[in-house]
């Protein structure tokens, strides 16, 4: 009698980003990716640390009826200069303002994952901060930018694995996938804990 294979739980990431999609097929893992359908609207009183992570968990729960058996992964970023959360900018115009606010200075992305087991109902989580310092970039130069990246759907208007490194004198993080969406380090550790080795 031949024994059983055990299949790994599936991996669903809880997100459309092409972003996040790229950065989790580095793990070389099969995954699939559904909406969580999650309103990401700060709350009142709500530090970027706390909006993040809560966003983070959200989207991984959300999908638990739907993938029962599945490890879901959540993510969200928040971008904040001067105790200001930072959006998406969505539009041109949004871009321009954002950029023209952060030049030369330095603006904190607080990004945060959620592995959550579906089958289990245990969720671990990671919050991952990174500290961006902007170069003193002009108006003309901000715009050249944005018409060549178009990083419209990237909180803080930048895509730092993009042309947006231009944009950039120095950055400070413990993950370098942390500041594009997803903080793979933690991630693997998590993935570990559920028996799901990397290599």
């Amino acid at each position: 009698m031949q024994k059983q294979v055990l299949r790994s739980p599936a991996l669903v990431l809880a997100s459309t980003s092409r972003y996040r999609r790229e950065l989790l097929e580095r793990l070389q893992l099969p995954f699939e990716t559904a909406s969580p359908d999650v309103d990401e609207t700060p709350l009142s009183n709500e530090t970027a640390a706390q909006t993040s992570l809560r966003l983070a968990i959200a989207k991984a729960v959300a999908l638990a009826s739907r993938f029962p058996g599945a490890l879901l992964i959540g993510s969200d970023q928040v971008a904040l200069l001067d105790g200001v959360q930072l959006g998406k900018p969505g539009t041109h115009a949004r871009a321009v303002a954002q950029l023209q606010a952060m030049r030369g200075r330095t603006i904190e992305f607080h990004t945060a994952v959620a592995l959550h087991n579906a089958a289990t109902g245990r969720t671990q989580t990671h919050t991952d901060v990174t500290r961006v310092t902007m170069r003193h970039a002009d108006d003309a130069a901000i715009e050249r930018y944005l018409l060549k990246d178009q990083p419209y759907d990237c909180a803080g208007s930048a895509k730092t694995e993009g042309l947006g490194i231009a944009l950039i004198a120095a950055i400070e993080s413990t993950d370098p996938a942390a500041i594009i969406g997803l903080p793979l380090i933690a991630l693997i550790d998590m993935l570990n804990e559920e028996g799901i080795a990397i290599l």
